[in-house]
């Protein structure tokens, strides 16, 4: 008996390397707890995954991106399905939880994030990730 199944893409999650808040979340959500290997990939190294989110029209330079299961998710929708994929154990975790399993939450809370993001790189002199899209040619 042969088998037509494919083994599942590992997921991923797309972040801000250079950003503290980004950083500091991607280490404290425990995500590997839950659900096994997640590749973390820093969006200013570039690569597929940054090309692919790109294809579909969107800028990581205003939100994160995971991709599971096939789908990718992003900004707002991205830390609700984090919020639920995460465990809840440790005071972090707890609260991130409680706070954006709702969608209505995510949704209106994550432009706040985005706002804290982009004036943290201001802050410290950081720019926003070149997009492959809008990169200078060489």
């Amino acid at each position: 008996m042969s088998s037509t199944s494919t083994k599942p893409e590992e997921p991923w999650l797309l972040y801000d390397g250079e950003c503290p808040f980004c950083s500091a979340y991607v280490k404290l959500v425990r995500l590997r707890d839950s659900i096994g290997q997640v590749r973390l990939i820093d969006a200013r190294d570039g690569g597929p995954e940054l090309a692919e989110l790109e294809a579909k029209g969107l800028d990581i330079n205003e939100g994160m991106a995971m991709k599971y299961e096939g789908k990718i998710y992003y900004g707002d929708e991205c830390i609700h399905v984090l919020s639920l994929l995460s465990t809840a154990s440790g005071p972090f975790n707890s609260f991130n939880a409680w706070v954006f399993k709702s969608e209505a939450r995510s949704k209106a809370l994550y432009p706040f994030l985005r706002a804290g993001r982009n004036t943290a790189l201001k802050i410290l002199g950081r720019k926003k990730i070149d997009r492959p899209e809008v990169s200078p040619s060489a």
